[in-house]
């Protein structure tokens, strides 16, 4: 990977971010703002030309989890594997998708559990043809290798548990 430092030093989006013990860190986090956003843009405008338009990030999101596997889910287990804190978050997304129709809810025992509907699984059939035309093609032509996105993505995941950590902390101040 080349790095994109020049003679005026990191890409950072706050300098004054940059100035401390390590950096490289706030190199990372611009890298996080900019892909954050632009994954936000993708899968919503990737959603709508797979035909279900007016969907935010975090619906798309939830509508995924809950058809991977097509197995049921509650409300925590969704807000667990998105990492979402606020569950009403999650509820406000449940809402939507099942008044649209793309899933729909049940009940095991007093536990509330959602499931993907046929037009729900069919809309995620489309985003991942979409997906699979747009933008893996796109990134296989790059030639980064699998494993090396398996490896950023481990990274990645091991840096949010220190994201994790550190707010903790701080909401202890």
């Amino acid at each position: 990977m080349s790095s994109e430092k020049n003679e005026f030093g990191p890409i950072v989006s706050s300098g004054h971010l940059a100035s401390g013990g390590l950096p490289s860190l706030s190199e990372i986090e611009f890298g996080m703002i900019m892909l954050n956003h632009a994954f936000s843009r993708w899968m919503v405008r990737c959603m709508s030309a797979a035909g279900v338009p007016d969907l935010s990030p975090i619906d798309i999101l939830v509508l995924h989890n809950i058809n991977s596997r097509n197995k049921a889910k509650t409300l925590a287990d969704i807000a667990l594997v998105l990492n979402i804190e606020d569950t009403h978050v999650v509820t406000y997304a449940l809402k939507k998708l099942e008044r649209l129709k793309l899933i729909k809810s049940g009940r095991r025992g007093k536990e509330k559990l959602v499931m993907v509907t046929e037009a729900g699984a069919g809309a995620c059939r489309r985003y991942a043809a979409v997906r699979e035309e747009l933008l893996v093609k796109s990134v296989l032509a790059t030639e980064v290798s699998g494993e090396t996105l398996s490896a950023m993505a481990a990274r990645l995941r091991a840096l949010s548990g220190h994201y994790d950590q550190a707010a903790r902390a701080a909401a202890s101040l």
